[in-house]
């Protein structure tokens, strides 16, 4: 993608604030620094991937979190917003679909969770959703944020910084949802100097072994390096209080390369390890994923490459952003990788490719 192109995109803010704080030389995120080793999980991904939900007319559609349904179909609960793609920060909601299989078609049955107006810290936007079957209850965990008291950064951004996580929950797939708490599950740090005082986004909850909610974040280091970086936070109840890990963060790609980031965790627990499929933010390239392990779900191993860009499976000329991702589990086993796919010849939509754990 040329310069001038990459800056005009940008001016769109996107699905995510990963547009809002690039430096004035845009090297280190639109130039490939060559291939990372390819981790089990990207070898296992099929070669063809296929949009879904790509013919919702006068709507964006973005962050598509699945799960299997008793009734064996498969239930999706993505963003949607009207109107031109940078509305997402004002106007997003989470709606609900359902289909026979991953591939699709899908059938949209209606909106599930929006802002509920002026006074609440989600009065407008509701947007990252991910949702889980916990006991006999199934979990939304999602960001909302209010345009009362956002800030303007960098000539853009406004509301960015009032996005915080919270939960929702139900008995059954098809609703209704209900918020455990009028307030924030997770808050951004009341200190300025830490981390994750900016915004806190991109949820990501994982059920761990012994029985605690693990709820891993990404937060912009506004404040700081600039950087956007991944964290954790530690529950004995789903309703919370959440503790946030005192090594804080646990993924910081400046590890590995100057003003890289990543964003968009999606953490799962796999044969004994954990895993997390995050989004690249120039480390390699801007739009591909790359895939980290552990033991113990806080110390990771070096990164590797999760997804290549989306011209390695789509039939698309252009790479297009490529990102969110998030697993749709088969009995406890990753089935399908779903991502958002902004371009092309469609609005944004979402996207699925098969896993075949025979290649790992």
């Amino acid at each position: 993608m040329k310069r001038r192109e990459f800056v005009k995109n940008s001016m769109l803010l996107g699905a995510s604030t990963s547009l809002l704080s690039l430096p004035h030389d845009l090297s280190a995120y639109t130039a490939d620094t060559g291939p990372l080793e390819e981790s089990w999980f990207c070898k296992s991904l099929d070669k063809k991937g296929h949009r879904i939900l790509h013919d919702q007319a006068g709507w964006n559609v973005w962050g598509c979190s699945p799960i299997y349904g008793e009734d064996g179909r498969v239930h999706v609960f993505f963003s949607r917003w009207p109107g031109d793609h940078g509305n997402w920060l004002s106007k997003s909601e989470i709606a609900h679909a359902v289909a026979d299989k991953p591939e699709g078609p899908y059938k949209v049955l209606g909106t599930v969770l929006k802002g509920r107006g002026e006074g609440y810290w989600d009065a407008d936007t509701i947007h990252n959703p991910t949702v889980h079957k916990v006991g006999d209850r199934y979990v939304m965990v999602y960001i909302g944020n209010s345009m009362a008291g956002g800030q303007m950064w960098r000539d853009r951004a406004q509301y960015a910084n009032t996005q915080k996580i919270g939960i929702a929950v139900a008995d059954s797939l098809d609703g209704p949802w209900t918020r455990v708490s009028d307030e924030p599950i997770i808050n951004t740090s009341a200190n300025p100097r830490n981390w994750d005082s900016y915004c806190v986004v991109n949820p990501s909850l994982l059920l761990h072994p012994n029985g605690q909610f693990w709820l891993y974040y990404r937060a912009w280091d506004r404040d700081n390096d600039d950087m956007r970086k991944t964290g954790l936070a530690i529950s004995d109840k789903l309703e919370g209080p959440y503790i946030k890990y005192e090594n804080n963060p646990i993924i910081d790609n400046q590890k590995y390369k100057k003003k890289a980031q990543c964003e968009d965790p999606y953490f799962f627990h796999y044969e004994g390890k954990f895993h997390c499929v995050i989004k690249d933010m120039g480390l390699r390239n801007y739009h591909s994923g790359l895939y980290f392990q552990s033991e113990d779900g806080m110390q990771w191993s070096k990164p590797t490459q999760a997804y290549h860009l989306s011209t390695h499976y789509f039939d698309e000329p252009e790479k297009q952003r490529f990102e969110r991702p998030q697993i749709l589990m088969k009995d406890g086993k990753p089935d399908y990788l779903f991502c958002a796919l902004m371009g092309g010849p469609h609005n944004s939509s979402g996207a699925c490719l098969k896993i075949h754990l025979s290649q790992e």
